[in-house]
């Protein structure tokens, strides 16, 4: 799942000057940001989020990333330690 950050505040044209976008612009500001968060903070369909995204991206303000998976096992490894512990435990 990609994550989005603005590298500088861009100047919106008139249609993009509503309070939605103003939060989405905010969030980014403050660190990556995924695109679910991103709908959810602006109340807008995820469609109109992607299209500011691409907006944006190709007026050269915004950085994308995927961020690193955990291995699928990671945590299968404590979990199993765990109910041995407690198996033991008499």
């Amino acid at each position: 799942m990609k994550e989005y950050k603005l590298s500088g505040w861009p100047e919106l044209p008139p249609a993009y000057q509503r309070t939605a976008y103003q939060r989405m612009l905010h969030q980014m500001s403050q660190g990556f940001v995924p695109l679910a968060m991103l709908v959810r903070a602006s109340g807008l369909g995820r469609d109109a989020v992607q299209h500011f995204l691409a907006q944006l991206s190709t007026r050269g303000v915004l950085i994308e990333r995927t961020p690193p998976r955990a291995p699928l096992g990671a945590g299968m490894a404590t979990r199993s330690m765990a109910w041995l512990r407690r198996t033991l435990r008499v």
